[in-house]
């Protein structure tokens, strides 16, 4: 389903915070900016959400424009250098989550444990990692879903029609491989900001 704009009824189950001001102020934007949301969102109260295809840091704006104006409360992760100042504290306001990539292999163990003690949790993760064309995806977030029992669902940034995108909600299953084949498949009608078809 189209949406108009990113008033959206979400089901009771996710995890979301109240209509504020700075909600409204980000429909508005998002309507003028000629951006709208598509598909809908499943009533799960956890999981992980991977966003793709990443090729600019605008695909963050963006997404917590949606975020903010749709009310739905998303943990993410981020750089650690990006948590700095007024930006720092505006991400951590926003669910952000700051990491140090070298030392993101503590992520995955600390995000199973904490699904495991959260009755709702939407935990938000670009697989690419990078905003370099042809980044090789992370498996993280497809560890974290096995390990914690909980679905993947892949959302979509499509710069050509101006759309962030719902897909279905995807089970991980015991092959790594044919997952990733399946996920990258349905990705790849969707275009980023910069890469080419």
């Amino acid at each position: 389903m189209r949406q108009a704009d990113a008033v959206v009824a979400l089901p009771a189950s996710i995890p979301q915070f109240p209509q504020t001001p700075a909600r409204r102020f980000c429909t508005w934007l998002l309507r003028r900016c000629g951006w709208h949301l598509a598909g809908d969102f499943p009533d799960e109260p956890r999981v992980v959400l991977i966003a793709a295809p990443h090729s600019s840091w605008w695909d963050g704006l963006w997404a917590l424009l949606f975020k903010t104006a749709i009310g739905v409360d998303i943990a993410f992760v981020a750089k650690r250098e990006l948590f700095r100042g007024p930006l720092g504290w505006a991400l951590r306001r926003c669910g952000g989550i700051p990491i140090e990539r070298s030392e993101a292999h503590g992520l995955v163990e600390q995000t199973i444990a904490r699904f495991r003690s959260s009755k709702a949790l939407w935990f938000g993760i670009a697989p690419e990692g990078t905003r370099k064309r042809g980044g090789r995806w992370k498996t993280g977030f497809w560890h974290i879903a096995r390990a914690a029992g909980v679905p993947i669902l892949p959302v979509y940034f499509d710069y050509p029609s101006r759309t962030i995108g719902i897909g279905p909600v995807f089970r991980a299953g015991d092959d790594m491989a044919a997952d990733l084949d399946a996920l990258h498949a349905f990705y790849r009608p969707f275009r980023g900001r910069h890469h080419e078809p």
